[in-house]
């Protein structure tokens, strides 16, 4: 075993399976986590506005939604850490065996990474600082800019447990990452605080790694591990990865703006737009929440099968095809009733639109295992192609001349469509390269 950082062959400890694929133990404890995780978040939200109200709530929003944007990109460092660790592991059973001399180590690109970002926050500020926060402008740039800086190192290290396999260590840093800030919100609440707080507490569940560094040996033995690749591409590979997981956070998190940009709902659409806005978040909630936690587990299975892609594609993507149907059969039989029940009358849709939004968010839960496949067999530009047509395409259906609700159906079952065949000719076309004796 060597040091914290990982500088040579690495035995996997008792979290860390062989390289023979994800166990059934892996997928337990992440779905625990991500549980966990899931909870705290609503439960975040809700104290905020409870404790906020209206006005105040709204400001915290804006920065929850902004920060989520630019970590929703910074998923792409873990997913491509992901890659670059477990592709670069040993296929032997029991040992992660790095060639260090030639290597790059993901921790050193995605912490320049995410000072970078930092820069880029405070540089653009002066352009976007008045719209994001009217109180307290200058703390919430700041805020902002190390929580980017502080989330690259949380990506690249849940991305690093990801490639090890070190699913114990994966999970407490989900876990401890949403109680940090469930503890935050409650404290403030407890207390007395105002949005400062609130603000505070979106972005402080990024210095969780600190905690799970110190705390997790297992995460010190996987934090400095070496990539496959040399520097150079490796940092290719991880803005790739963040271009197209940029365009995933427009697709996912900016819809609604998207919907109100593009589609120019008029004052009489005002009531449809909100409950389309509600549905659109409540079909997604299901399939996306759990499914982003997985994405490690999804990459590392497909790296493991990367000789077989469209084999190892079919139980994930069965599985999401299966819940989403039967989700959208649910949710045209009681869908409607459930959001005026639970929402109030206000929110007023038909069964059939709230099938197809469920529809599309099946497709985007396809899209995602996909990108997960094509990212995985290294086909990265493939990756980012898919997804950006998807987004592109989202956007140019959302202007259909059709009735709101048509609109925002076909556009978020016939982008990710889009996106997905993109994806799936990347993956025969890299199967077909490695089955002609050529490396991945």
């Amino acid at each position: 075993m060597t040091g914290p950082l990982g500088s040579g062959p690495v035995t996997p400890d008792a979290d860390v399976p062989a390289a023979s694929g994800v166990t059934g133990g892996a997928i337990g404890r992440v779905t625990i986590a991500t549980a966990v995780a899931a909870v705290s978040g609503y439960l975040v939200l809700l104290l905020a506005a409870r404790h906020l109200g209206a006005a105040g709530y709204g400001a915290f929003a804006v920065f929850w939604a902004a920060y989520g944007m630019v970590t929703g990109a910074q998923n792409g460092q873990l997913q491509e850490t992901t890659r670059s660790v477990r592709a670069g592991s040993s296929a032997e059973p029991g040992t992660v065996t790095v060639d260090a001399p030639v290597t790059a180590r993901p921790l050193v690109i995605n912490t320049v990474i995410g000072l970078g970002l930092a820069l880029l926050v405070l540089a653009t500020a002066p352009l976007w600082s008045g719209r994001l926060v009217d109180d307290d402008r200058a703390l919430s740039v700041g805020l902002l800019a190390v929580g980017v800086a502080s989330f690259a190192v949380y990506a690249h290290l849940a991305g690093a447990c990801s490639g090890a396999m070190s699913w114990n260590a994966f999970a407490i840093l989900l876990s401890v990452d949403a109680m940090i800030r469930l503890v935050g919100a409650v404290l403030a609440v407890a207390l007395g605080a105002g949005l400062t707080a609130f603000l505070v507490i979106t972005v402080v569940g990024s210095v969780s790694w600190i905690v799970v560094v110190l705390a997790v040996p297992s995460a010190r033995r996987v934090i400095g591990l070496h990539a496959d690749v040399g520097p150079r591409r490796l940092a290719a590979n991880t803005l790739t990865a963040m271009a197209a997981a940029a365009a995933s956070a427009i697709l996912v998190m900016g819809f609604p703006v998207l919907i109100d940009l593009v589609a120019r709902p008029t004052s009489a659409d005002a009531a449809i737009l909100g409950a389309v806005v509600l549905a659109v978040t409540l079909t997604r909630a299901p399939l996306l929440v759990p499914l982003n936690s997985f994405q490690g587990v999804l990459i590392a299975r497909f790296v493991d099968q990367r000789a077989t892609p469209l084999r190892a594609l079919r139980i994930p993507l069965a599985a999401v095809t299966a819940i989403g149907l039967v989700g959208a059969v649910a949710a045209w039989a009681i869908g409607p009733w459930l959001l005026r029940s639970v929402f109030g009358s206000g929110f007023d849709l038909g069964g059939l639109t709230v099938g197809a939004l469920t529809v599309g968010a099946t497709t985007l839960a396809a899209l995602t295992v996909t990108g997960a496949a094509t990212i995985a067999v290294g086909a990265h530009r493939w990756y980012a192609t898919g997804w950006w047509l998807a987004t592109g395409a989202s956007i140019a259906l959302l202007a259909l001349p059709v009735a709101l609700t048509t609109a925002v159906s076909v556009a978020l079952i016939g982008g990710p469509v889009i996106g997905m065949t993109v994806h799936l000719v990347a993956v025969l076309g890299r199967r077909r390269v490695t089955s002609s004796g050529h490396p991945v």
